[in-house]
């Protein structure tokens, strides 16, 4: 069921990106601009929202996301950046503050509920909007691991605030120089905007979730099956050494009998 989740989730997550993408594109920076889709101008501060499991025996699933943004904060901070973190999930945070004390901003208990929900996605793009908007933060990415099978989850860190423009198009129609296409909006430009690009990063963090809970449980999975299988082997050699220890001393047991029996 996580796994049907995450992959129904997601062609709209990607769909949303690249429409906003799109339209990132196509916004000149300036004092009027939306700051979700120009930014702040600026890129001193990064928060970076950590996606983690809440739950461990899952073998090396959110160690390696916590490494993944470990080398992340390790490259923005040598260049002189500063790195904050917002944490969702319980694994995530005993790493993450011994190695960054007080960098850890806020964080989200996501325990609470056995499947990820659009408002439990909602509840953490709000938070996140409101320190982006109240602590000087200039950049926010989202760290999670991407479900690709039951054992490959990749850990990845997309940026969500600012949106990354979309790629210049390829082939002969960028050779030609061909503008994009206008954009009309209909009613109104920042009606659209003010309720598209808040949705955008709680689409993308309800994807992340997902994506997340789906890698977890393949990870659990195979973590299980791997310790099951150990169990099994180390039963077989405990079991081949006592019955070998018991052969042996029943050996010693006769030995000591007929040598009593020919002493006599």
């Amino acid at each position: 069921r996580a796994t049907q989740l995450a992959l129904a989730a997601r062609p709209y997550s990607t769909r949303m990106s690249e429409v906003v993408a799109s339209l990132a594109s196509r916004v000149t920076p300036g004092p009027q601009s939306p700051k979700l889709l120009a930014g702040t101008g600026k890129d001193d501060t990064h928060l970076i929202v950590v996606v983690t499991g809440d739950r461990g025996l899952a073998g090396a699933f959110n160690s390696n996301i916590v490494r993944n943004v470990r080398r992340k904060a390790d490259e923005l901070r040598a260049q002189g950046k500063t790195v904050l973190f917002y944490i969702a999930g319980r694994k995530g945070k005993p790493v993450l503050q011994r190695l960054y004390p007080k960098a850890i901003i806020a964080e989200y208990d996501t325990s609470q509920t056995r499947s990820p929900t659009y408002e439990e996605a909602q509840a953490i793009a709000k938070d996140v909007l409101d320190r982006y908007a109240a602590d000087g933060v200039d950049v926010v990415h989202l760290a999670y691991a991407l479900f690709k099978s039951t054992l490959v989850q990749e850990p990845v860190i997309d940026q969500i605030i600012p949106v990354a423009p979309a790629e210049a198009p390829a082939g002969e129609t960028a050779k030609a120089g061909i503008a994009p296409a206008a954009v009309e909006y209909e009613p109104d430009e920042e009606e659209i905007l003010a309720d598209l690009l808040p949705r955008n990063i709680a689409v993308q963090i309800y994807h992340a979730l997902l994506e997340n809970q789906a890698g977890f449980y393949g990870s659990q999975m195979t973590a299980m099956d791997n310790a099951t299988r150990n169990a099994g082997d180390m039963i077989n050699r405990l079991s081949i050494q006592y019955n070998r220890q018991r052969q042996a001393a029943i050996t010693t047991e006769l030995v000591e009998i007929i040598s009593g029996a020919e002493a006599l």
